[in-house]
């Protein structure tokens, strides 16, 4: 196996390593700038004890799925945002308000389901998509998945010892301005090795044709969901990999004409449930988030939900079906020029 993944490698090893590190930098580069304003924001927010007043919207919410009311600020940053500024908040809050690996898991999930829909929504737009449904779904999908998760969590007294988080603030490190911006270097310069991590195994997992092993393994579930072949395989790289590379193709698709509008909303409702499934399932679980939770309960919510959904779409009217789900581009043809759809 170890020749396999390294092939051709040897004399070109520098080149490859530049290649990851550069990766990851570039990944790094345009979190950390977003990211670092986040940190020092929420850090003055911390001292002058505002936090608990941001969240107060929130709280209610969070009480239902049995967080802290603090974290509905985790929630709202990476909704906003990204699930990486979510994170850096959480990291900011766990010191004063620990979690309970459920807790974690609950969470968890609701970011991943609900983060970045600024972006993520738009993507879903440009394919057709009616916004304000795809934003609906992702935060009552959101909130849908932590309360369950909660109740069960509970109901069956699972997983409620204390969360270990990799990022654990050093004791040695004094609680000074100075210690939290050390403190902070850390955190910063661990997100960098995951991602890193993150980049090699994900060439690897490619080169070993893993990623095609796990969309095969998918494929019969979006075939439940009666969601078409071509349509389908375009899913299956949006769930894996991440909503920007499938949703990318998905509108280029659309727009072409080759996919059928109900095949794409389908798609892109699956991928906004549940997408980045290696990538963001493994970032979760370094913060001691339990994959029953943010795997295994994300899939099968996301299956269930668009199940009913696609289901549901059949007996509206063509008008209802436009106006609150999707659009219908006009074909384009492979001569035309200038048609936006």
């Amino acid at each position: 196996m170890a020749e396999r993944i390294f092939q051709g490698l040897p004399g070109q090893a520098a080149g490859w390593s530049f290649s990851v590190l550069k990766e990851a930098a570039w990944i790094c580069w345009k979190l950390f700038r977003i990211m670092i304003p986040v940190m020092v924001l929420v850090k003055i927010l911390v001292e002058l004890g505002w936090v608990s007043y941001l969240a107060l919207p929130l709280k209610p919410f969070m009480e239902l799925v049995g967080l802290p009311a603090e974290m509905g600020l985790v929630w709202a940053t990476a909704m906003l945002d990204s699930y990486y500024s979510g994170i850096v908040v959480l990291l900011s809050l766990l010191e004063s308000h620990p979690l309970s690996v459920a807790q974690m898991t609950v969470l968890g999930s609701m970011i991943l389901i609900c983060h970045a829909l600024p972006v993520e929504v738009k993507i879903a737009q440009a394919s057709g998509n009616r916004f304000l449904f795809q934003l609906v779904l992702r935060v009552l999908g959101g909130f849908a998945l932590g309360f369950l998760l909660h109740h069960v969590y509970a109901a069956g007294d699972w997983l409620q010892q204390e969360n270990a988080v990799f990022w654990h603030k050093d004791s040695s490190i004094p609680g000074t301005l100075t210690g939290w911006a050390l403190n902070q270097g850390r955190n910063l310069l661990a997100i960098f090795l995951i991602i890193l991590t993150l980049v090699i195994l994900m060439r690897i997992l490619k080169r070993l044709g893993v990623i095609d092993q796990i969309n095969r393994l998918l494929s019969p579930l979006l075939r439940i969901l009666n969601i078409g072949r071509e349509a389908g395989s375009l899913t299956i790289i949006g769930m894996t990999l991440g909503l920007s590379y499938g949703g990318g193709l998905i509108i280029h698709e659309a727009r072409s004409g080759r996919i059928e509008q109900r095949d794409v909303f389908g798609a892109m409702t699956m991928m906004g449930l549940a997408h980045g499934l290696i990538e963001d399932t493994i970032v979760l679980a370094v913060l001691g988030a339990h994959l029953s939770g943010i795997l295994f309960a994300r899939i099968l919510f996301a299956l269930l939900a668009v199940a009913l959904v696609m289901r549901i779409i059949p007996r509206l009217s063509t008008g209802k079906i436009h106006s609150f789900f999707y659009i219908r581009f006009a074909p384009r043809g492979a001569d035309s020029k200038g048609q936006t759809g």
